[in-house]
């Protein structure tokens, strides 16, 4: 009889759960606000797709897109364009600022468009600018007018130079067009103030208004794909390896694994690359390992995976964000040099590095280290290899030395270049060198 009881108000609780989660799922008579800002990505298309199918499941009044976009992807353009022709609610364009490039596409899927005083539309020219990619954009642009009554030589005009509508373009120019030139021209249905107005022109007023909200994953997606953040990213990555070639540690080595698989990651997961652009960061990485711990001093596996690193960055951005590629890849390249002298040079002689490291308080039995000032300028022979650090005989004695980086294999000649402290720094010199005699 207990369980009866139990199994019964379980089920009753079940079904209460249920009709509860339903009822806060669906939104009858709701309005669905997608934003559409920053770079149109994977992140957003999946963001719509979802967006529109509980805007179709719960009986909502309408889609209205919030549009605010310099473009992005147009293979995400596209599927977003798709999933708003499916809609089954009516779709609604408001154009805060601007709807350009691929934007535009997505904003001209709207059956209906709005635009604020000094938004635009248009400048659609695709990243290559080939016939192949015009030609399909523009085809693509044309039948998405045509399908919500809007003339398709115009909105050619914004993807094709070569397709002018004179007077708002010239054979050579992409069409942009403001406000008023897009609600004159039919590609707007309206100019309005404020969202607040919209809602009221389209008798949408007291509805109730849901914004659609990115996953946690989605957002991370979109914040790593970020030029700065991407740069920051390949900063680390790339002073991390560096350092690791210096100390061998693992520690930094790990950090900048990290760092570039996020960077990586990102880019794949928010569409602007494919997997084989993790192939090939992976090889770059695998060869930079090899010429640490495989084939030291060779250079040739170090040359490979650097090259295989670069173009695996310029892939991860895709060939229409170019530009923002070189500029990440630039600005890295020059922050880890800096960073990575600064760490050389001056951080170990800073106060706070003092204070977190150990260091022996100097009492009366405090012994300095030996002068090494006197092997300054003397030849050698290195006992074993030096990566950087290893045991060289010097004037007939066994020293610890070090390199300034580079890797010298055993039984190579060196020469002592300057000595710090305890520390004596040699280079590798050629064979025609002769070593110093011991002193009788």
């Amino acid at each position: 009889m207990v369980r009866r009881v139990l199994r019964l108000g379980f089920f009753v609780c079940l079904a209460l759960g249920v009709a509860l989660g339903a009822a806060r799922a669906a939104g009858p008579g709701e309005v669905v606000v997608v934003p559409i800002h920053g770079t149109i990505d994977q992140g957003m298309a999946h963001l719509v797709q979802t967006a529109v199918a509980q805007a179709d499941t719960s009986g909502a009044k309408a889609i209205i897109l919030d549009v605010n976009t310099p473009g992005g992807l147009v293979d995400a353009a596209t599927q977003i364009r798709d999933s708003l022709f499916a809609a089954r609610v009516p779709v609604i364009a408001y154009v805060s600022e601007r709807a350009w490039s691929a934007g535009a596409l997505v904003t001209l899927a709207a059956s209906r468009i709005a635009m604020a005083p000094g938004a635009s539309i248009g400048a659609a020219e695709p990243i290559p600018t080939t016939i192949k990619t015009v030609s399909a954009l523009r085809a693509e642009f044309e039948s998405t007018a045509a399908r919500n009554g809007r003339d398709p030589k115009i909105v050619a005009a914004m993807v094709d130079k070569t397709r002018p509508f004179p007077p708002y373009s010239q054979p050579g120019q992409i069409l942009t067009l403001t406000a008023d030139q897009a609600l004159k021209l039919g590609i707007a249905n309206e100019t309005v103030s404020s969202f607040g107005q919209l809602l009221a022109d389209e008798h949408l007023a007291g509805s109730t208004v849901r914004t659609a909200h990115y996953t946690f994953g989605e957002r991370l997606a979109r914040f790593a794909t970020d030029p700065v953040v991407s740069g920051l990213l390949l900063t680390i990555g790339f002073l991390g390896l560096l350092i690791e070639m210096q100390t061998l540690h693992g520690i930094a080595g790990l950090i900048g694994v990290v760092s570039l698989s996020l960077f990586f990651g990102a880019h794949v997961i928010a569409g602007f690359s494919n997997e084989l652009v993790i192939v090939l960061a992976v090889l770059g990485v695998a060869a930079l390992l090899a010429e640490l711990h495989v084939f030291p001093g060779h250079g040739v596996f170090g040359a490979l995976g650097a090259l295989m690193l670069v173009a695996a960055v310029f892939l991860a951005f895709g060939i229409a964000f170019m530009g923002a590629a070189i500029q990440a890849l630039a600005t890295a390249i020059v922050a880890t040099a800096i960073l990575y002298v600064l760490a050389t040079r001056i951080f170990p002689q800073n106060a706070f590095y003092r204070r977190i490291v150990f260091v022996g308080e100097q009492g009366p039995e405090y012994i300095a280290s030996a002068d090494y000032r006197g092997y300054l300028g003397a030849n050698g022979v290195a006992l074993s290899d030096l990566r950087p650090s290893g045991v060289a005989e010097i004037l007939g004695r066994r020293l610890d030395v070090l390199t300034e980086g580079e890797f010298v294999p055993a039984g190579a000649p060196v020469n002592v270049r300057r000595v710090e402290g305890g520390r004596i720094f040699v280079v590798r010199i050629g064979a025609d060198v002769v070593r110093a005699e011991l002193p009788r």
